[in-house]
């Protein structure tokens, strides 16, 4: 009986370790492709090219109706389901509004498992940006706010800012 409860501590024991390693692979790596605003804005002073994609869900745009300067729009689930938007070779920086930049490392996860190099999320998105008092310019293009009501029910909304 005590050699049963040990066999099964030890193996509870193992499985924890390699959860706790599995998670800290992952978040090592999500660390090596963030990029923090002081380093991303510095990057841009110099003069170095780097594409920047807001990839911000359509609720979050019409809260914070402002893109980084040169910046450009991209809807998460475009980006999700057509990756090719996001050019491969180039220096590429996502950011998003989300709290943990949810949006922004699911993006950044899909374009890694298909081998992008590349690419790194904005610590902190657009918050971040802001709270150093980076520049921002004004988001005037329509877009279509879709909101699910179900399986295979949605609804589309256009909406211009």
């Amino acid at each position: 009986m005590a050699l049963t409860l040990l066999a099964i501590s030890v193996a509870i024991g193992c499985v924890i370790v390699v959860i706790w390693a599995k998670r800290r692979k992952n978040q090592s790596e999500l660390d090596r492709h963030s990029i923090s605003a002081e380093h991303l804005q510095s990057m841009m002073a110099s003069g170095q090219k780097v594409l920047l994609f807001d990839v911000r869900l359509p609720l979050d745009l019409l809260a914070y109706p402002e893109l980084i300067s040169g910046a450009k729009r991209i809807p998460p689930q475009d980006v999700l389901d057509k990756p090719s938007l996001i050019p491969r070779n180039e220096d590429i920086v996502v950011y998003c509004t989300c709290p943990g930049d949810k949006t922004s490392r699911m993006v950044l996860r899909r374009a890694l498992a298909l081998g992008f190099t590349r690419i790194k999320f904005l610590t902190g998105g657009l918050a971040a940006w802001k709270t150093k008092g980076y520049p921002v310019e004004p988001y005037r293009k329509s877009f279509r706010l879709s909101v699910q009501l179900g399986p295979g029910r949605q609804v589309n909304q256009a909406s211009k800012l």
